[in-house]
């Protein structure tokens, strides 16, 4: 059986104090990945979105978030974390730890909740949410904090998305009431919360990959989420009764909410509204991709 070291929390800080956030950041594919290799990067997180690395821009959004107290980072090795001097400087004076990933979502999820001492309540990022910011992490908490659910789910409404940007097209959740996408950003408030990342032991990304529906929560549930039979609250329930833990979903007011940077029209796409948010760090035609209409990203 492994040994873990608990990371404890600073003088005064305790469960009461605000959330734990835990941002996964590890790599399957590593220099292999398509976004790293964009820029010939040796993981996808040290890609710079105009001109602020991935994940230094996933951190100082949780760092700025009032609720969080204390940050941990799920990756392969702490170095790659240092290759980035913000990340680095955040890690010596104690502001993040990193912690040791596994061998995917739901590994790295369970290793992490031994080695946190007092983990709960828990929010789960991932570390190429480069558009989410401190408002997006604060609302979601409000509303975590409002709920005696063991488990939270972030979602957003597929119109919402379309609206403001009609090439985002998504692997959209297309349910009895409305289409919606996950925001890739949960929250658990116990142990029996955790249980919800088992289903991710597959790799997650249902909307893509409706098979892993079945293999997660059963054929029943893939069967009335193809038919279209389900609505949002019934997806909650058939997932609250498979992990025997009750299971809520946020809905996010925020179109960006579900972008995140999976791929090469992920990353010019997030290039693009970054530029057009904050203006062109980079200079003009530094983003080499292309965007499409085609569907991207998690479902």
């Amino acid at each position: 059986m492994t040994k873990h070291t608990k990371f404890t929390p600073e003088p005064g800080a305790s469960k009461t104090s605000g959330f734990t956030a835990l941002v996964l950041a590890a790599s399957r594919k590593g220099s292999d990945d398509a976004v790293a290799q964009i820029q010939g990067k040796s993981h996808k997180c040290l890609v710079s979105l105009n001109g602020t690395p991935m994940i230094e821009r996933v951190l100082q959004t949780v760092v700025d978030t009032p609720a969080v107290t204390r940050i941990f980072v799920s990756v392969e090795n702490a170095t790659v974390l240092r290759e980035v001097p913000k990340a680095a400087a955040w890690i010596d004076s104690g502001m993040i730890v990193p912690i040791t990933s596994k061998g995917n979502l739901a590994e790295s999820l369970f290793s992490a909740v031994q080695d946190i001492s007092d983990p709960y309540p828990l929010i789960i990022t991932a570390g190429d949410n480069a558009l989410h910011t401190p408002e997006m992490l604060s609302h979601f908490c409000t509303e975590v904090s409002k709920s005696d659910a063991d488990a939270f789910i972030a979602m957003a409404r597929a119109q919402l998305i379309l609206d403001k940007y009609p090439e985002g097209a998504r692997a959209f959740h297309r349910l009895k009431d409305d289409a919606y996408s996950s925001c890739n950003l949960y929250a658990v408030n116990n142990e029996k919360g955790v249980n919800g990342a088992k289903p991710f032991a597959t790799g997650g990304q249902f909307g893509k990959k409706p098979m892993r529906i079945a293999k997660g929560f059963g054929l029943l549930s893939l069967i009335l989420y193809k038919l279209r039979w389900l609505t949002l609250e019934g997806v909650t329930n058939r997932i609250s009764n498979a992990i025997k833990a009750k299971t809520d979903a946020v809905l996010m007011p925020w179109a960006e909410g579900p972008i995140d940077v999976d791929n090469p029209k992920d990353y010019a796409l997030v290039t693009k509204i970054l530029k057009g948010i904050e203006g062109d760090k980079e200079g003009k035609g530094s983003s080499s991709t292309i965007l499409g209409s085609k569907e991207v990203g998690n479902g």
